[in-house]
């Protein structure tokens, strides 16, 4: 099932199976990547319940997420995402420093930079939050608008 919302960064489709949320959508929407998302079910419990901490979220008022997640990906995409989740609210991490906290080099951060792109729960999974090494912004699934919007909604730092 899936129910769409309005943000900050444009409309959002949110979309849970078994009741846990597997993906936070970017407008335009597409179709065709294979996930099941059913038929738009505005009052189901998980769906409601992540609008309301998104909303909370984009008002400043909800600096961690509470969530059923169930995030489709390979175990390394999996193990970057859980990686993601440890990066606080209005903090930052280079994709080197992911790959380190992996226990990989330097070398594996163009990996984790593609494991961070496919991230199906963007926002509440916070791949907005990881940076190049040397602090500019570096490229995001959503845009670099969006993720600088992202980041400026958690810090008064300017990007």
């Amino acid at each position: 099932m899936w129910t769409q919302i309005d943000s900050p960064v444009g409309p959002l489709r949110l979309v849970e199976h078994r009741d846990t949320l597997t993906a936070v959508e970017f407008a335009p929407f597409g179709a065709g990547d294979g996930r099941p998302r059913g038929g738009r079910d505005d009052d189901q419990p998980v769906l409601v319940e992540a609008a309301r901490q998104l909303y909370a979220y984009f008002d400043r008022e909800l600096t961690v997420f509470d969530l059923p997640l169930a995030p489709q990906g390979t175990d390394f995409q999996q193990r970057v995402w859980e990686q993601l989740r440890g990066i606080a609210f209005g903090e930052t991490a280079s994709y080197g420093e992911i790959a380190r906290r992996l226990g990989m080099t330097n070398a594996a951060s163009r990996a984790v930079g593609l494991a961070n792109g496919r991230n199906p729960i963007p926002i509440i999974i916070p791949c907005h939050r990881v940076i190049g090494a040397d602090g500019t912004l570096t490229g995001y699934a959503g845009g670099l608008e969006r993720k600088q919007l992202l980041l400026s909604l958690e810090t008064d730092a300017l990007f």
